[in-house]
């Protein structure tokens, strides 16, 4: 069994992280790949990682984390899990590409299609972004019409067309939120609050005829956990239908997550393409998009949409996408690991509750937000972000103490199957006295 070296507070230390920082960033921007990483929300330098196993991480100063990040959702099964890593090892061993079609590819068709009443077809890509990017063109080509809408607090990857916040009023084109996009890409979205029928009335009023799609994250988690009423996800359904425009849920987070068939059969709507990432590989890069059978033919090479991969459906991530939701199929799975996290979540709610501490663990199947307010907050608007400065603490004395969260307070936490009851029972506890730290207790 693995040991676990946790810190402490009097031992906990980055100087080898810091280190290897310092000369990441002599080679990389930031000294990172990806923004987030760097820990400019959060206090320190980043944590380097060397090793994963089960529910924990292991850093680069021998330090043992249970960890709650879970790479940022695809770690349904924890980190390593011996199911996967093993035909993953297979596959690596008889070749990791070949940029052909393999059986790897009919495998996880058969799979997902069978067991997803939603979609009848699919195609593999190499990322969320990607998927969210092709799912865009396929619905303005079905449709012949350019303009997106999305809601503000919903992030669909770093898609030009969809990195962008809201204007002033109720609908309003894209402002770019980063250097690098033109205005006319942005102008191509509006942009509506989530949880707002009449402003997404308006929007589809005033661009009537021109909206190829509405997009949204059925279950938005990437800016807090904004759950959604059923109503407002079906009045989308809705609207789709009347104003001849598709509906594009966005899964990457909540596929495979809150069950096999995710938000849209969590909800029991029907969306016209879903796009997928993270769970579907396994912790492989991968990602996927898929419609009804109509609509999918619209691609090349049997439609006029074009669409392209070289590593698209390689067979090392397919391996690890079949080897895992072949788990997530067995009896039980997502009604367990629901029951874990409520059970782990009530906990730190009666925590806070019995000091009257001004917190809320909103959670959905295995995903959880500790966010420091306990109002129901379904819109980016509603968050607090002066209350961001007690996560920063929080998430210092819960690194100190051997508990590792997304370096975020807008980032969600994540269970997987690996967390095992004595790792909860530990992570609560040092929450929980980390929290008496945040309070001043």
């Amino acid at each position: 069994m693995q040991q676990h070296t946790y810190p402490t507070p009097e031992t906990f230390t980055r100087t080898r992280s810091g280190e290897l920082f310092e000369t990441a960033k002599t080679y990389f921007p930031g000294g990172v790949h990806s923004p987030v990483r760097a820990f400019k929300s959060v206090q320190g330098p980043p944590i380097f990682f060397e090793k994963g196993a089960g529910s924990h991480i292991y850093d680069v100063d021998g330090q043992a984390f249970v960890d709650f990040c879970c790479s940022w959702g695809p770690l349904i099964l924890g980190h390593c899990p011996p199911e996967v890593v093993k035909p993953v090892q297979a596959a690596v061993a008889n070749g990791m590409s070949f940029g052909t079609p393999t059986p790897f590819d009919l495998e996880i068709g058969k799979l997902v299609l069978d067991n997803h009443r939603f979609i009848e077809m699919i195609r593999f890509v190499s990322s969320g972004t990607e998927a969210v990017m092709s799912a865009i063109r396929l619905a303005r080509g079905v449709t012949k019409r350019d303009k997106i809408i999305k809601f503000e607090g919903c992030y669909h990857g770093h898609v030009d067309a969809l990195l962008v916040k809201a204007g002033s009023g109720l609908a309003t084109f894209g402002i770019s939120t980063s250097a690098g996009i033109p205005e006319s890409f942005a102008k191509e979205t509006i942009v509506v609050p989530l949880a707002d029928p009449e402003a997404l009335e308006q929007a589809l009023q005033q661009y009537a005829g021109d909206v190829a799609a509405i997009i949204i994250e059925p279950i938005p988690a990437n800016n807090g956990l904004l759950l959604q009423d059923r109503a407002f996800l079906q009045l989308l359904r809705e609207k789709a239908d009347q104003y001849g425009c598709l509906l594009i849920f966005d899964e990457v987070i909540s596929g495979f997550r809150v069950g096999f068939e995710g938000a849209a059969g969590f909800y029991n709507i029907q969306p016209d393409i879903i796009t997928f990432g993270k769970i579907i590989g396994g912790g492989m890069p991968v990602g996927a998009y898929a419609a009804s059978r109509k609509i999918m033919e619209h691609i090349a090479p049997v439609g006029p949409v074009y669409q392209a991969g070289t590593l698209s459906a390689n067979p090392v991530a397919m391996a690890a996408g079949i080897a895992t939701l072949t788990e997530l199929l067995k009896p039980g799975f997502y009604e367990s690991l629901e029951a874990t996290t409520k059970a782990f979540t009530g906990r730190l709610q009666q925590f806070c509750d019995s000091r009257g501490y001004e917190m809320a663990f909103p959670s959905i199947g295995s995903i959880f937000w500790p966010t420091f307010s306990k109002k129901s907050i379904r819109r980016s608007d509603e968050i607090d972000g002066s209350k961001m400065d007690l996560f920063k603490k929080m998430h210092l004395e819960c690194l100190k103490r051997g508990v590792y969260f997304g370096p975020s307070g807008y980032e969600v936490g994540f269970i997987s199957a690996a967390h095992s009851q004595n790792d909860l029972d530990f992570a609560a506890t040092q929450i929980e006295r980390s929290l008496d730290l945040v309070f001043g207790v």
